[in-house]
């Protein structure tokens, strides 16, 4: 049996929070520690601690934080043969998902990572649970560097919601990168499948984990993702985004017709429009005027810390 870290950067966690330890605590596969990249140390609830011993907590500043540094800082720390990181807001759907999400990787040696599949919570918009059934389909599969020419910029999907990585492979391919505004799941995959290593979608491993985001929301989204992308030629620019989000919109307004949901296609058409505009900004933010871009982006520590 392989020995297994969960490890989960936070930021003012909540009861949500505690929910989740309470779930990985329960999983039928042991799990041996459950690191803790908290930001902000008096955000913390320092009981948790006395009651789940495999909890070990390290406290970064928020000046500090950065979704590509900190977790590699995490994955240094960790000694586990699989490492599987999660967010805060994600919720196992059952005691299986560690045994089925690391599956993939025990039974395949040339598979280096696996996601879970993320299913929308109670709360969540009708329009928001397609998108998630499109994102995270109910069949399993396992993607290659070949595949591209099928499934262009899917190839390279996954997602730090909750994925799992050998840690071996993960060392040998460089890791996270040491900065990232966002997306460091995805310049992750597309490094090691250019490597030789496949990226499994676990089906059968499923998490709750969805967001109702406004038109803004989604246009500073789409900005930091257009960024990321930028920043990392060598993984996208031979697969772009824009045939897999245009797919998307194709697929949803087909389905708002078939369902009968007519009154949503303003909301479609809306955040559509929203996602491209920040996404087409994020692409370009090389000339774009500093206002402009920390009046797109979602994440501005990232651009302070960029000029340092």
């Amino acid at each position: 049996m392989k020995s297994v870290d969960v490890i989960i950067p936070t930021c003012y966690p909540g009861k949500e929070f505690g929910r989740l330890l309470e779930l990985l605590i329960k999983q039928s596969y042991p799990i041996d520690h459950i690191l803790v990249m908290n930001t902000e140390e008096q955000g913390w609830n320092p009981d948790w601690e006395k009651k789940y011993p495999k909890l070990c907590v390290y406290h970064v500043k928020k000046s500090e934080f950065d979704h590509g540094g900190t977790r590699r800082e995490a994955a240094f720390i960790s000694k586990a043969d699989i490492m599987v990181f999660m967010t805060q807001d994600a919720l196992p759907a059952n005691k299986e998902l560690i045994k089925n999400l690391i599956r993939p990787i025990e039974e395949e040696k040339m598979v280096g990572a696996a996601y879970a599949r993320q299913l929308p919570k109670k709360d969540c918009r009708f329009l928001e649970r397609y998108t998630r059934s499109f994102n995270y389909p109910e069949k399993s599969s396992v993607k290659w560097e070949k595949d591209t020419g099928t499934y262009g910029i899917k190839t390279y999907f996954c997602s730090n919601v909750c994925a799992a990585y050998d840690k071996n492979i993960y060392t040998e391919t460089g890791g996270f990168v040491e900065h990232a505004i966002f997306n460091e799941d995805m310049i992750y995959a597309g490094t090691m499948a250019k490597k030789g290593y496949g990226i499994a979608y676990a089906a059968d491993a499923c998490v709750y984990h969805s967001h109702n985001y406004s038109c803004i929301q989604q246009l500073h989204r789409n900005f930091d993702l257009g960024v990321s992308q930028a920043e990392h030629p060598e993984i996208f620019a031979s697969v772009p985004s824009e045939g897999e989000g245009f797919r998307l919109v194709k697929k949803s307004l087909g389905y708002l017709v078939k369902t009968g949901h007519f009154w949503l296609v303003p909301q479609l058409v809306g955040q559509s429009g929203f996602k491209y505009v920040g996404y087409f900004l994020g692409k370009r933010y090389k000339k774009l005027p500093k206002g402009l871009v920390n009046a797109c982006t979602m994440n501005k520590a990232y651009w302070v810390n960029k000029v340092k």
